[in-house]
């Protein structure tokens, strides 16, 4: 990294907090603790912080209720790799699901952690300046749907909800964050999916039609998301913020 990051590890046992700052201070990383989520809030609140390293059992609130806060709030553009000693699959998902950028098991090599970070980085940002900001709104309004940004769910014309997986979620924010802006497969997927794992072209393609049917757009005459032959999709629609 060509120049200091500022991290922020939120784990309630001392020793790897201590052990991880020394680490990552060796390796040109501003590193600042916490213990629970009211010193979380506090440091990032009074600090610039690059990327939070989260760790999923703590006391009091947990780090999936932490993530949600971070996700939903001023915070929200924060990376988040998730620290966990549960090995099942369905806590990583959930973890994923929630908003974190990147998962890693306890025990872990401090060198693994700093590789995790440096990667997550990078992806975050992979768009130019004016396209990694999203908008603080509570509803963004587009043609005949309604996206609750609250409930995450979309509303049309008609009043009804239609249920979002997080991925869909992820990637209709990502498109209409960024609307009238061509997006290419790699930015797509490192800002929608926010991890390493099944990163193939095709997995986007796959997320995007997925997200044509719940938004009923035709393929053929897109009203919402247009294919950019050879580059990617842009997101064709007038976005109107609601707060």
């Amino acid at each position: 990294m060509e120049h200091c990051e500022h991290i922020l590890i939120v784990d309630d046992d001392h020793e790897i907090r201590e052990l991880l700052t020394r680490y990552l201070e060796k390796h040109n990383c501003k590193v600042i603790g916490a213990a629970n989520g009211r010193q979380m809030r506090n440091a990032l609140a009074n600090q610039h912080i690059d990327l939070i390293v989260l760790d999923l059992m703590l006391p009091g609130e947990d780090g999936l209720q932490l993530c949600r806060v971070v996700r939903s709030g001023d915070y929200r553009a924060i990376p988040i790799v998730m620290l966990t000693a549960r090995d099942e699959e369905a806590d990583r998902i959930v973890g994923l699901e929630m908003g974190a950028d990147d998962y890693l098991i306890k025990p872990f090599a401090a060198r693994e952690l700093l590789a995790r970070i440096r990667a997550v980085l990078r992806r975050a940002r992979m768009l130019p300046p004016n396209l990694q900001s999203e908008s603080p709104a509570r509803g963004l309004a587009f043609g005949s749907w309604l996206l609750d940004v609250t409930q995450r769910h979309l509303v049309d014309a008609e009043g009804t909800l239609v249920s979002l997986s997080g991925a869909e979620y992820r990637l209709l924010r990502v498109f209409l964050s960024h609307a009238h802006h061509v997006l290419n497969r790699d930015q797509l997927l490192n800002l929608a999916r926010g991890r390493d794992s099944v990163v193939f072209d095709r997995s986007i393609d796959l997320l995007v039609s997925r997200l044509r049917q719940r938004l009923r757009d035709d393929v053929r005459e897109p009203r919402y998301i247009k294919t950019v032959r050879s580059e990617g999709y842009v997101f064709v629609a007038d976005i109107e913020v609601r707060t």
